[in-house]
């Protein structure tokens, strides 16, 4: 029997991927609650959107099923810099502050798309100032979805879009 092959069993990874649909221009702001001292922790994020040659859906819950997927190509990795770089808003309590920035994917998009579908993932680091320090990172993936103001077209003839070679 088929099963429902989700984006953390696809891509790799346990509690600290999720995965949600957005559209380009949505930009998050998310609080991480680390309930200790964060002083002197360095963050850090950076992006990249993958292709996924196919994604179906299953029909009862609406979850994305990347079973039979394979990521096909990739766009140029960024990192998240300036104001929307991940920042400490109370290093006494715990908080930061990550923001999924808008325009992290800026390439054409065909409406409903099921074929060459782009996944914006977000990796947001952080390292403590423990001794040895550790370093953790969570991934939030976005499967962009076409708006108005985007252009319709196929995200693999991008011109900063560069095909995997596996073969």
């Amino acid at each position: 029997m088929a099963g429902v092959l989700t984006f953390k069993q696809f891509i790799g990874g346990a509690d600290n991927l999720i995965l949600r649909q957005g559209f380009p221009s949505d930009s998050t702001n998310l609080i991480y609650n680390y309930d200790q001292d964060i002083t002197s922790w360095v963050f850090s994020a950076d992006q990249q959107t993958l292709v996924v040659d196919t994604i179906t859906y299953d029909r009862f819950t609406g979850e994305p099923s990347f079973t039979n997927s394979k990521v096909i190509g990739s766009f140029a990795q960024a990192e998240i810099t300036g104001g929307d770089a991940p920042a400490i808003t109370n290093a006494a309590t715990g908080l930061a502050r990550v923001t999924l920035p808008a325009a992290m994917y800026t390439g054409p998009l065909v409406p409903d798309a099921r074929k060459n579908v782009p996944i914006t993932v977000v990796g947001v680091t952080w390292t403590t100032n423990d001794t040895p320090a550790q370093t953790n990172t969570h991934r939030w993936a976005i499967v962009q979805s076409w708006e108005p103001d985007v252009v319709v077209g196929d995200p693999t003839l991008d011109a900063g879009y560069t095909a995997f070679n596996l073969s």
